[in-house]
């Protein structure tokens, strides 16, 4: 260690190899230490200096000449009796690594800062000065002499020791000057080339003008070519008015004004909406009926509302009856808005192109999901370079026509941001009573949106605003049975698969019973889009086989194809499997993809008088427990439970599967039977599945989604199913095979549910007795 003065350089960093002049009384120190200080706080390492001169300046002031050694960390400080500030320095000269350590980071150093040196246009005798140093850490304190680097990045750079871990901090900051060089220099030639094209556009204008006035031309051919367009499209008197307002500045500003070509956009949009063109409607409810069994199994309701729709426009036509824009729904107008919510794969977007083709309309679709900018739909205002028309205009145009059907897909999965809210901008657009002068920001004129058919899609209602919901007529897709799917998959999936994996008809066939199969074993969805994945799958296995000539055609698809095709069976009816102990319980839930079977486990642990509840249940669903808890513990007598069997005891409910997360109160009466069960010992019946939100007095309250439960309960295979007596007349919503093949069990109180569902109680035996 050695003691040496140290000197402090507010804001300023000295590296060894600089030679610096201060104004300070050195004595006859022949080393000082430098020391960096920014705001009275010091580096943690200086530079080592040799006092190289000294000189008496005018008025008594003294000055030193210093030239940097080497780096030297401090360590204590004290006070020589001069009353100067002294500190320990541990010396650290550079101890310069082998080369083969610092070789690639010195060479790429060296190409970064001549790039910077050349983009700077630097003189050749810095780049001279760069070659001629050797040393690697020499090299890296080169980085201090850019003007760029700031003190801060000089003191972390100062205190960098070691040589290898200095180098690579430097090439890290010369790397950041030369990309932001790089920007510059873009930015720069950026500017300067469209500079220059501006002005060449404008000599090449103003020799165009020259021309067109030597031949006797002007701009007269463009304006009447607008002129044209305006008299032909049939606009109604206002938006004409504002077109040819819009042309007259247009013909008085003439071409070369950097405004022309903004108006110009906005004439081609105004008349590019097809203002005055409307499709003819087929006005007959037994052909769209035709049309729609033909393109789709099942979807009786929405089916049925589209006959709807056209007996009544049919006999308003027929009796002269004017169209009512406010009547619900759009019945007695032009158009209509339905709003079809379901699980994916249960053809909500297919069906709407099935609907243009039975109603002799075009058909145009907007996918909505993820848009979180109110001008996707009402537009950017004229103000804002690049502005465009909303999507619903863009639609109007592409379908050529004032009266498409629209398809609004994916309605609830519009967000919302700092941009504005979309939902809020579809309230007009799907009112009936507001939407024949919809206003778009970019063309600034009344748009009539009430001959257009909406048909909005959705997989869930909850995460659509209430007033927006409040102006759709909802019909719900809750999935198909399995004769359903059958049905689909014969005359729709299958042919569509077999044609695109080039197989003839008389090639390859399947039967009902092999369908059935692939549906029950290979699949569990509401939906018909996994079964389109696997029918694929076998077909592509059999054309290969069939190409490679492993096979002659014709092929028929049994069991033992589909399942060398697709692997092992993937689902199971394990109903009666998990309730085989006491203790669990089948419930019936409702997800984003259709219904589903859950299952529910209790079981209890000495110690403690807890509620463990896991399975990622929320707040609803943990309530839900509590009190299936409490009552079967007020009513032990009733169910034949010991009270003692509460006595120091803690009770675990967990709801498979842990990864995906569950709430709602309608597993209410599932928990309170899973924990009956195992306090009685009496496991639960295989065959019985139930839904109901249960109160503290064992009332059994009604719930939502009763026909996709029943349809998930039928798929997993149970045959008795239990439900609220107030869902009763929900059962009218079920498909009649369905209905056939579950008993349903309305209930009033848990004490019918339990009765239902647990195994009798077991009689004594003779050697019990």
């Amino acid at each position: 260690m050695t003691d040496l003065l140290l000197v402090p350089l507010e804001d300023t960093v000295v590296f060894p190899g600089m030679t610096v002049t201060l104004t300070v009384d050195v004595a006859d120190e022949e080393r000082v230490l430098l020391v960096p200080r920014h705001e009275q706080e010091y580096a943690k390492v200086g530079t080592v200096a040799e006092v190289t001169d000294r000189a008496q300046l005018p008025g008594g002031a003294r000055a030193v000449a210093l030239t940097g050694l080497h780096r030297g960390i401090i360590g204590a400080a004290h006070t020589d009796p001069l009353g100067r500030l002294r500190v320990e320095v541990e010396e650290r000269p550079d101890e310069n690594p082998p080369p083969v350590q610092t070789r690639e980071l010195e060479r790429e150093y060296r190409a970064v800062v001549e790039e910077i040196l050349e983009l700077r246009e630097v003189d050749d005798r810095v780049r001279q000065f760069l070659r001629a140093i050797k040393d690697a850490g020499a090299l890296a304190d080169t980085c201090a002499y850019a003007p760029d680097i700031t003190f801060e990045q000089r003191v972390e750079l100062l205190e960098k020791v070691d040589v290898v871990e200095r180098l690579r901090y430097a090439l890290e900051l010369q790397r950041e000057r030369l990309a932001e060089l790089q920007v510059r220099r873009r930015i720069r030639e950026d500017v300067e080339s469209g500079a220059q094209r501006q002005q060449r556009e404008w000599f090449l204008r103003r020799q165009l003008e020259s021309i067109r006035k030597e031949l006797g031309e002007d701009d007269a051919s463009l304006i009447d070519e607008y002129r044209r367009k305006i008299e032909e499209a049939g606009m109604p008197e206002a938006v004409r008015a504002q077109a040819e307002r819009e042309l007259r500045r247009l013909e008085t500003m003439g071409e070369a004004s950097g405004e022309a070509s903004m108006i110009r956009t906005y004439l081609d949009w105004l008349t590019s909406v097809p203002w005055s063109t409307r499709s003819e409607e087929k006005l007959d409810p037994q052909h769209a009926r035709e049309v729609l069994d033909a393109d789709h199994a099942g979807l009786e309701d929405v089916k049925d509302r589209i006959v709807e729709y056209l007996a009544v426009r049919k006999l308003r036509q027929e009796r002269g009856i004017p169209n009512d824009r406010r009547s619900a729904g759009g019945a007695g107008g032009g158009g209509a808005i339905l709003t079809l919510i379901g699980p994916p794969g249960t053809g909500k977007t297919s069906i709407g192109e099935s609907v243009a083709r039975a109603l002799n309309r075009e058909f145009v679709r907007m996918s909505l999901g993820g848009v979180r900018d109110e001008a996707e739909i009402r537009g950017h205002r004229r103000t804002y370079i690049g502005a465009l028309p909303g999507r619903l205009v863009r639609a109007l145009r592409d379908a050529g026509t004032m009266n498409p059907v629209i398809l609004l897909d994916e309605v609830d999965k519009v967000g919302a941001d700092w941009r504005g809210d979309p939902a809020a901008a579809l309230l007009e657009v799907l009112d009936p009573a507001q939407n024949h002068s919809f206003r778009d920001h970019y063309l600034d004129v009344e748009l009539d949106l009430s001959e257009v058919f909406f048909i909005a899609t959705a997989n869930v209602a909850d995460t659509i605003p209430g007033p927006l919901l409040d102006r759709m007529e909802v019909i719900r897709f809750d999935g198909y049975t399995l004769d359903e799917k059958t049905a689909i998959a014969r005359g729709f999936l299958w042919p569509r698969q077999r044609e695109r994996n080039g197989l003839r008809e008389d090639e390859v066939s399947i039967s009902d019973d092999v369908l059935k199969l692939v549906i029950s074993e290979y699949t569990r969805e509401a939906g018909v889009r996994q079964l389109e994945r696997e029918l694929g799958t076998i077909l592509r296995k059999t054309a290969t086989r069939i190409a490679s000539e492993a096979v002659r055609p014709p092929v028929e698809v049994t069991v033992d194809v589909v399942r060398d095709a697709l692997g092992r069976q993937k689902f199971f009816q394990e109903a009666a499997e998990r309730t085989a102990v006491p203790g669990v319980a089948t419930g019936l839930a409702v997800t984003g993809a259709g219904g589903d079977v859950l299952f529910v486990e209790a079981t209890s642990m000495d110690g403690g008088n807890d509620l463990v509840l896991t399975g990622q249940l929320g707040d609803v669903m943990k309530e839900s427990a509590r009190i299936a808890l409490s009552y079967v513990r007020s009513h032990a007598d009733d169910l034949g439970i010991d009270p003692a069997a509460f006595n120091d005891r803690s009770f675990h409910v967990h709801v498979p599967a842990g990864a995906i997360p569950k709430d709602g109160p309608s597993a209410g009466i599932t928990i309170a039977t899973a924990l009956a069960s195992l306090l009685t010992g009496r496991p639960v019946k295989h065959t019985v599945g139930m839904t109901g939100e249960v109160t503290l007095q064992g009332r059994v309250l009604p719930v939502g989604g009763v026909k996709q439960k029943a349809l998930a309960a039928h798929a997993a295979g149970l045959t008795d199913v239990i439900i609220p007596e107030r869902n009763r007349a929900d059962l009218d919503d079920v498909p009649e095979d369905v209905r056939e093949a579950i008993r349903f069990h309305p209930v009033m109180t848990l004490g019918e549910v339990l009765e239902l569902a647990l195994e009798p109680k077991p009689k004594p035996t003779l050697q019990a007795l």
